[in-house]
């Protein structure tokens, strides 16, 4: 049962994350499914994914698209 329901948060903040315009909040959003697959990694008795699921998937992509728009210039609408 809580499998079902890490991967419907999964697909949940994937989805929230897509259809946000704010690219900073998406970036972080994307940490929330990155963290659901981790645990569930780790129901599935996967540790060592699941560490490296949480290492990279929660953490570092969105801290790298999180830089990568703080690079960029934002061109406000009009």
């Amino acid at each position: 049962m809580i499998d079902y329901i890490l991967m419907i948060i999964a697909v949940f903040g994937a989805i929230i994350a897509l259809i946000q315009r704010d690219l900073l909040k998406a970036a972080i959003l994307t940490g929330i499914s990155g963290a659901a697959i981790a645990f569930l990694f780790q129901y599935l008795l996967a540790p060592d994914v699941a560490l490296t699921q949480a290492i990279v998937g929660s953490a570092i992509i969105p801290v790298f698209i999180a830089l990568a728009v703080k690079k960029t210039r934002r061109m406000e609408e009009e």
